[in-house]
């Protein structure tokens, strides 16, 4: 008598285990794919994290390198001022001419020199002077470390005993700390020049009233927010551009997609941080309110 072999149940029994780890394997990857952005940017901020403490680690040790500091500065500072001067000149002159006209309706134009003023100080001027940093500084640092990378150079500088982190990294991140706060009130006094010719001379203003507005509105502490909000900001700026430019891979395609990603990265970042750091100064300077 032959054996009648297995029947459909049993294929159906030997077929389920099967189909359950596909699904199972697909959800899987699935959860995979959703959660990696996650992942990706948990393990960015951690190497910038990491990144600055390695920074900072050699900031009291010898050798200082003072040149490579008054380098980074003058890259950085100096040469970021022209294009921040010609962004704050235009940017009070607009904030003005929009304030006295908005304002006019109500008969209230003179106002206009303290809310220009104001929004000057407390965000126009250290956000654009460190969005300015970034497209331009930023650009530039993450260039020079990420061809330095794919070159190898940097990778030479071990071999010499030289610490990279030390040498390359540890300038920029303090001069760009140090510097933004500077070019932050430049940008604030020529701001505030633009506004000055805008509503005063322009659309007749009246001149004592326009600066007594803004002696009444506009307080130390306001300025003091700025600069402080500045420096955070422009070491944010320094740091992700470093940490791109440090990690760049793949050619000068990498360099590319590296100075990207500093450029995009670090105006988010500072947009980003201009509200958490509000929010902590407002809590600690009430009278900025």
């Amino acid at each position: 008598m032959r054996d009648a072999g297995p029947g459909p149940d049993a294929g159906d029994a030997s077929g389920a285990p099967g189909v359950g780890r596909a699904i199972a394997s697909g959800v899987r990857e699935g959860v995979g794919q959703a959660f990696r952005p996650v992942v990706r940017f948990v393990d960015s901020v951690g190497g910038h994290v990491l990144l600055l403490v390695r920074a900072l680690a050699w900031l009291p040790r010898r050798p200082y390198r003072i040149g490579n500091y008054l380098e980074a500065a003058d890259y950085i500072g100096f040469g970021s001022l022209p294009i921040i001067l010609l962004v704050g000149a235009f940017t009070g002159a607009v904030t003005s001419l929009q304030m006295v006209n908005a304002f006019r309706v109500f008969g209230l134009e003179t106002m206009s020199g303290g809310v220009t003023g104001k929004s000057l100080a407390l965000e126009l001027a250290p956000v654009l002077t460190c969005l300015m940093l970034a497209a331009r500084a930023g650009a530039g640092v993450a260039t020079e470390l990420g061809t330095m990378r794919i070159t190898e150079q940097i990778d030479a500088l071990e071999t010499m005993a030289i610490n990279p982190v030390q040498f390359l990294v540890l300038p920029r991140v303090v001069m760009g700390t140090l510097t933004a706060p500077i070019l932050t009130m430049l940008f604030f006094i020529v701001g505030m020049i633009g506004a000055y010719i805008v509503a005063v001379i322009t659309l007749n203003v009246d001149h004592g009233q326009f600066l007594s507005n803004f002696e009444l509105y506009v307080k130390p502490v306001d300025v003091a927010q700025g600069v402080i909000k500045s420096g955070v900001f422009g070491l944010a700026v320094m740091l992700i551009a470093c940490y791109q430019g440090y990690n760049a891979s793949g050619g000068g395609r990498g360099v590319g997609l590296a100075t990207t990603r500093a450029v995009v990265a670090g105006s988010v970042g500072v947009l980003v941080l201009d509200y958490f750091v509000s929010d902590v100064l407002l809590a600690l300077l009430p009278a900025s309110r």
